[in-house]
């Protein structure tokens, strides 16, 4: 049986549902639409088969997700979020938007695919988009992403990428270096990191309308001395 808090309150009952370790980052992989268990794994790959197929589980029988077969020829398995699953977004959100504000945050570590547009979807900031309006492409490894921008808005979602004004390949993280960790666009280029493909002014004004918040103040903790050890005469 799963662990309860035995508390009335919304927050310890929702860490109920997705409290488990690895539980809420399933439901990010999930968000921009169904996986088979295999993208799952080569997506979070810190994860067991075992744990994995628990967190399912678990979540499937929360009410989060279902499970389905595609038609052929596909004919695999897929789990996807069910509506109510797709209402955590938000809480994915708050989260990311909160936790970018640790001075222990390191915006160069890996990441998922789906983490990066989510992080899109978070991050924009309507106010220095101002009327700007774009259609951008991303290929990432065997799959393609599309972002659009206009009137103060964005969707960032797995798609065609016909038709975008640039498109940018290379990996997620390579991608999150340019637009998170300062990393200068030419410099990612010239290193073989990533390629962009088309309105080059588009993708260095892209890549400016996702500001990280301020560092939070951290309290200063005075350095405790070890105590000396006690003497003793006779």
């Amino acid at each position: 049986m799963p662990r309860s808090y035995e508390d009335a309150c919304g927050a310890a009952h929702a860490l109920d549902l997705i409290g488990e370790r690895w539980a809420i980052l399933v439901l990010r992989e999930l968000m921009l639409g169904p996986r088979r268990f295999s993208d799952l794994r080569a997506d979070l790959p810190g994860i067991s088969a075992n744990v994995l197929t628990q967190r399912l589980e678990g979540l499937e029988a929360a009410g989060l997700l279902t499970r389905r077969k595609l038609p052929p020829p596909a004919a695999a398995q897929v789990y996807e979020l069910t509506p109510w699953g797709y209402e955590s977004e938000p809480i994915l959100q708050a989260l990311g938007r909160w936790s970018t504000r640790s001075p222990s945050h390191d915006p160069t570590l890996p990441l998922s695919p789906v983490s990066l547009f989510l992080s899109f979807r978070t991050m924009f900031d309507a106010h220095r988009a101002g009327d700007f309006t774009a259609r951008l492409g991303f290929r990432i490894g065997e799959e393609t992403f599309v972002a659009l921008i206009g009137a103060g808005t964005i969707t960032a979602e797995r798609g065609p990428i016909d038709g975008a004004q640039v498109v940018f390949a290379g990996t997620a993280p390579a991608i999150a270096a340019v637009v998170y960790g300062g990393q200068p666009l030419d410099a990612m280029i010239d290193a073989g990191s990533l390629s962009v493909e088309g309105d080059r002014a588009v993708a260095e004004r892209f890549v400016t309308l996702f500001p990280l918040p301020p560092k939070a103040e951290m309290p200063d903790i005075p350095v405790r001395r070890p105590a000396k050890a006690g003497g003793g005469g006779r």
